[in-house]
């Protein structure tokens, strides 16, 4: 015992006589650096999504330890929700948190990047291409080619989203025929060739919009999000599982000019705590969600059903129309599509063939 100890009080000298002497040469540079403050504005007002941004700001804060503070704006603090994008470009903002699918109306090309088709691969393995697939690679020569002064981090793999709210379950897809529906980003775009009339609004305006009956049905993305807004008071039919949106995450954007204008260190903080907020997110809106799901049917009566697989079946084959008119128009977006189409071919070809049958796992213990 006395000679461990003797051990770890010469590391710790040792240890503290080689600080010391680094430190009479050169600082660390973020220990002297004038502390930099950072203001991001959200997409988010309140709700869970909120609280998400909320807690990669913190991480980001506490690992700078002072050096970095990144102050979050709540929604429409400084610009409107649609105009995020370009106030980062320009400088009015430092950075962003939202989704791609809020300003794919510069290029449908950046609905790839959370909102895109479903080539049997979840949100995960959509991150897995974004960071080891060439996705991200992609991404900046896209900014590159819109000229955008921005650099951006992907996180959060959100669950696929359900189909939405309607007034009655749908069992068909011509049930779905002429309805007024509510989505964003290139889900749009499916939902119109499979016949429906769509409506894109923002989260807040949706429940309103559904209650005074400017729209027949609509999703947002989760039970607890749906759960916020009331969805449950104009509705009593929510469809859980879908394919117009079934892999989606937070994008963090930030003027590029300002992102390398940091110090290495803040730089790598900055990326790292996007990472770490990965599984965070999962975490804990995995579990949020299922509460908020028994909550909806246990308190406020919803029927929940799901999705039937006539109807996610004609969701892959709308997508596969779109992607096709929209990849014959743009080279870039095709490039994208077939790099993604690669990544999901090898990773889901070894997951499919790898992973057993939860759901009869599921069924053994709880029917």
């Amino acid at each position: 015992m006395t000679k461990a100890l003797n051990r770890r009080k010469f590391l710790k000298g040792g240890a503290l006589a080689a600080t010391a002497g680094a430190g009479a040469l050169a600082a660390p540079s973020i220990a002297n650096a004038q502390a930099i403050t950072l203001k991001m504005q959200a997409a988010w007002g309140g709700g869970i999504f909120l609280e998400n941004a909320q807690s990669y700001v913190k991480r980001v804060n506490e690992m700078a330890e002072g050096a970095l503070v990144i102050e979050l704006l709540p929604v429409n603090a400084v610009v409107k929700t649609s105009q995020m994008q370009d106030a980062v470009h320009r400088g009015v903002l430092d950075a962003a948190h939202y989704v791609p699918a809020y300003w794919y109306s510069k290029s449908k090309t950046a609905s790839l990047f959370g909102t895109g088709p479903c080539f049997g691969w979840s949100s995960q393995e959509v991150l897995g291409w974004v960071h080891y697939g060439g996705g991200m690679e992609l991404f900046n020569e896209l900014m590159e080619n819109l000229g955008l002064n921005v650099v951006s981090f992907f996180n959060s793999p959100m669950p696929a989203q359900p189909l939405g709210w309607f007034k009655e379950e749908i069992k068909d897809v011509s049930q779905m025929k002429g309805l007024k529906y509510r989505t964003v980003g290139l889900a749009a775009d499916v939902m119109l060739e499979m016949g429906l009339s769509v409506v894109q609004l923002p989260g807040g305006e949706i429940q309103p919009a559904m209650k005074s009956g400017l729209i027949d049905a609509a999703e947002f993305n989760n039970p607890t999000s749906d759960r916020d807004f009331g969805m449950q008071d104009v509705s009593k039919h929510y469809m859980l599982a879908s394919f117009h949106q079934s892999q989606e995450f937070f994008e963090v954007t930030f003027n590029k000019k300002k992102f390398e204008s940091l110090p290495s260190e803040l730089q790598a903080i900055i990326r790292y705590a996007s990472e770490a907020e990965n599984s965070n997110f999962y975490w804990n809106n995995t579990k949020r969600y299922a509460e908020d799901l028994v909550k909806l049917q246990e308190e406020s009566g919803v029927n929940v059903h799901r999705t039937p697989d006539s109807v996610m079946q004609a969701q892959l084959e709308a997508w596969d129309r779109v992607v096709e008119r929209i990849a014959n128009e743009d080279p870039f977006f095709a490039k994208v599509i077939e790099s993604q189409k690669a990544y999901a071919k090898k990773v889901m070809g070894y997951l499919n063939l790898n992973q057993p049958d939860y759901k009869m796992a599921y069924k053994h213990y709880f029917g």
